[in-house]
């Protein structure tokens, strides 16, 4: 069963939650501006994943994740996609590095080849994805971030 509320402040402090009757939605603004609208700082928090052979994300918990490999890995496909989520995938090689990374087959890459990951030990990579479709998700590697 769904609420309809209108026209309606919640005063959580000094972040005001505002529902404007034209049904746009405003966090820290009395006048939101479109669907959703965040007058300060929205955190994403960095979810940390489980290393495995097979390395599960559900993207239901969070937008931005971080693992460790210490082995060769799969990032296999995705739970609870939904199109038009993005975010970040944090990816470090541990102490020993070399350490190589496939992926399932719902990433995109550009040019259809996948990012070869950065292999000094320690080394940390950034994957950023966008889902587009359930069964696409089109990502760009930033590779040996410092």
């Amino acid at each position: 069963m769904a609420t309809t509320i209108t026209g309606t402040t919640i005063d959580v402090g000094p972040n005001k939650l505002v529902a404007s009757a034209s049904g746009k939605v405003g966090i820290g603004t009395a006048s939101p501006t479109a669907t959703l609208t965040v007058s300060g700082a929205a955190v994403g928090l960095v979810v940390a994943l489980t290393d495995a052979t097979s390395i599960a994300t559900n993207l239901a918990l969070a937008n931005n994740f971080s693992v460790t490999l210490a082995g060769n890995r799969t990032l296999a496909n995705p739970s609870n996609v939904i199109a038009g989520q993005s975010g970040s995938i944090f990816i470090t090689q541990d102490g020993t590095g070399s350490r190589t990374l496939a992926y399932g087959s719902n990433f995109k890459f550009v040019g259809g080849t996948a990012p070869v990951l950065s292999t000094t030990a320690a080394a940390i990579d950034r994957l950023d994805y966008v889902v587009k479709a359930a069964n696409q998700i089109q990502a760009v590697a930033s590779l040996d971030v410092k």
